[in-house]
């Protein structure tokens, strides 16, 4: 795993002293990403720049930016190919030469076998930055899933690309100013989605797409992959369905245990790590190193259900207690991020792969299981929405009125909590009630919170992002929502989290569920299979009974969640309001004083739960001053203390 970035102009209009420097200027900001080494290379109009993470063949010829053969065409890639071997075997017949071990070369010849259709032929993750002197055409091309980050930006003609906006800004010295239809999305979402950054000007390359760029400036987008629903499996039993599912997942464990380097696994107390953990042990003669985060709280605490599956595959198994202080590393964050990001378990993910690298080269991730075999508690919702829904509407009304007059708030219970939410929304069509469900704030909240000329604004009121996944009648209610997420919330909020946490530390991880090829078979299983009545994920644990503990298959979901709830009652208080009542944070003009004054307050008082929409309000901030208020590029924050600029 590397980092990449670039300039392209269609003349040489920088000298080269000055391309250089901006060059090296990029690769400053992105040496966390690859801290094995760092180069780049210019020709007239292009320029690479990268920064080397060695997993693959750790000698110099496996230093980018690389040339081919004839040096005709140069490459600046990130990422990981999984069947580089078998590729390399089949150009090797048609006769072309290796001098490296490295899967970057492989993609070299197989461009000039092949030109972009090279694409297809790929099984991993990648952002790629591939100049062709011949042709004098770029190349930006992102993986299937969007695994791997590349973003880009024109200035004075002169095109900027990078895998994190900070080279960017960094190579063409732009003033960063905020978009504001992306920040809307961010508080709806907690993250900014599509091509979007929150920067004005700077944008997404979107998964499964590449771009090329002509000798003229003209940019033409094409999508080569796009997840797609296969047709259904039928008349095959669960047994042969379960069998395939292992042998499948197998092959895609075994395949990203490939590495010249020290290999791990991220384990938490779910099914979905603790599957990557059985699977790695089945396939290695050595123990599997694997990592767990903890809490003092015992409801946010996972090490007892991850420590039986360490303690069944007799794992080289590390630990760490996140404590409260821990919220010093909030700026760093930000830093890392880069992006309006609101998924306080970006947290834990930062402290696991910090713990992780001190060991490890290299981590599996659980990703994509959730949306893949129907994990999540709002699938659950939605199905039962969905029964619901084909009751008289007269019940249906009877349900929503309850659900308007219990006084659910003064019930500190999650489930009931939960019951509230759902019945609030049982009228609604279920695009509308999906995107409800899994809003930060909802129409109405942002009506008591945003500014006039926030609330005025040309911006999404009715969840545009998600109606196109909600379309059809023909598929069960619960696989409509994971296929918004697949397209959505997969790419755009948990491959982000996963990405930055890990880089930051020079960490790769590796997503065996998102193998596109046991995902393709994982979408053709039928949505009752997968989630038999609410009970979730219910296929999945049936297929891996033999594997795992039995308190594993049965513990209820957890994942890496974080008690922010307590800590702005406590640690993160005086900081909240400091930050967000500050006469700095209400002059931007977004939000009303007293729409934050009532969400702190409320939360401080229990009369609400807020800590969600607090966190992503502080995140906001903290990256306005950061990354749109700051002349400068920030100098990356230590973590140690949490300085609020």
């Amino acid at each position: 795993m590397c980092g990449i970035g670039g300039v392209w102009t269609p003349s040489p209009i920088i000298s080269k002293p000055k391309f250089e420097r901006c060059l090296w200027d990029m690769v400053a900001t992105l040496r966390h990403r690859g801290p094995d080494g760092e180069g780049i290379w210019t020709d007239g109009s292009i320029g690479l720049a990268h920064t080397r993470l060695a997993v693959l063949d750790l000698s110099e010829a496996g230093a980018q930016p690389m040339a081919d053969w004839e040096k005709i065409n140069f490459i600046s890639y990130n990422g990981e190919i999984y069947n580089y071997v078998s590729l390399r075997n089949e150009l090797k017949n048609l006769g072309f030469h290796f001098r490296s071990k490295t899967d970057t070369e492989v993609i070299l010849a197989g461009y000039q076998k092949w030109g972009v259709d090279i694409l297809n032929k790929l099984t991993g993750m990648f952002a790629i930055a591939l100049w062709d002197s011949k042709n004098k055409t770029l190349l930006l091309a992102r993986d299937r899933f969007g695994k791997k980050p590349l973003y880009y930006s024109w200035k004075q003609n002169c095109l900027y690309f990078g895998s994190e906006i900070k080279s960017i800004l960094a190579g063409s010295r732009m003033k960063p100013k905020a978009d504001i239809n992306a920040i809307d999305q961010y508080l709806t979402y907690q993250y900014v989605p599509g091509v979007k950054t929150g920067f004005e000007g700077i944008s997404k390359v979107r998964p499964g797409c590449y771009l090329v760029i002509k000798p003229d400036g003209l940019v033409i987008e094409k999508t080569y992959w796009k997840p797609t629903k296969p047709p259904e499996i039928k008349n095959r039993s669960e047994k042969e369905i379960s069998e395939e599912i292992l042998l499948k997942f197998d092959i895609a464990v075994a395949d990203r245990m490939v590495s010249d380097v020290p290999i791990g696994a991220f384990l938490s107390g779910g099914i979905d790590s603790a599957s990557i953990v059985a699977s790695m042990a089945k396939n290695s003669t050595q123990p599997i190193k694997t990592f767990t985060m903890g809490f003092e709280e015992p409801n946010f605490d996972e090490r007892q259900l991850a420590n039986l599956v360490a303690e069944k595959y007799q794992t080289d198994h590390y630990e760490h207690v996140i404590k409260p202080d821990v919220i010093n590393i909030l700026d760093k964050l930000v830093w890392h991020y880069g992006v309006p990001f609101a998924d306080s378990s970006s947290i834990s993910s930062f402290c696991v792969a910090e713990l992780a690298r001190k060991h490890v080269t290299v981590a599996l991730s659980g990703d994509g299981g959730d949306e893949i075999f129907l994990g999540y508690s709002r699938y659950a919702a939605t199905k039962l929405a969905g029964y619901l829904d084909k009751m008289p509407r007269f019940i249906l009304n009877s349900l929503a009125a309850f659900g308007s007059c219990f006084p659910f708030q003064k019930i500190d219970y999650k489930k009931v909590r939960y019951a509230e939410r759902f019945l609030s929304e049982i009228l609604n069509v279920p695009y509308r009630r999906y995107g409800n469900w899994i809003c930060f704030f909802s129409n109405q909240a942002k009506s008591e919170l945003y500014t006039e000329a926030f609330l005025n604004h040309d911006r999404d009121k009715d969840f545009k992002l998600i109606a196109p996944y909600f379309v059809t009648n023909t598929d069960p209610p619960e696989a409509n929502a994971a296929w918004s997420d697949i397209h959505n919330y997969l790419p755009d909020n948990l491959l982000v989290k996963t990405d930055i946490a890990t880089m930051a530390y020079g960490l790769e991880a590796r997503s065996p569920f998102l193998d596109h090829h046991f995902f393709d078979f994982a979408l053709s299983i039928p949505s009752f299979q997968k989630m038999q009545g609410l009970k979730m994920k219910s296929l999945l644990k049936r297929t891996m009974i033999d594997r795992l503990p039995t308190n594993t298959l049965k513990a209820p979901k957890a994942g890496f969640g974080v008690p922010v709830e307590r800590w702005f009652k406590k640690e993160l208080k005086n900081i909240a309001y400091d930050t967000l009542l500050s006469k700095r944070s209400l002059e931007r003009g977004l939000f009303e004083k007293s729409g934050i004054q009532k969400l702190l307050d409320d939360h401080v008082l229990g009369l609400s739960r807020n800590q969600n929409r607090l966190w992503a309000l502080l995140f906001l901030e903290l990256w306005f001053r950061m990354w749109i208020d700051s002349p400068t590029i920030p100098n990356k924050p230590s973590g140690q203390t949490l300085k609020v600029l």
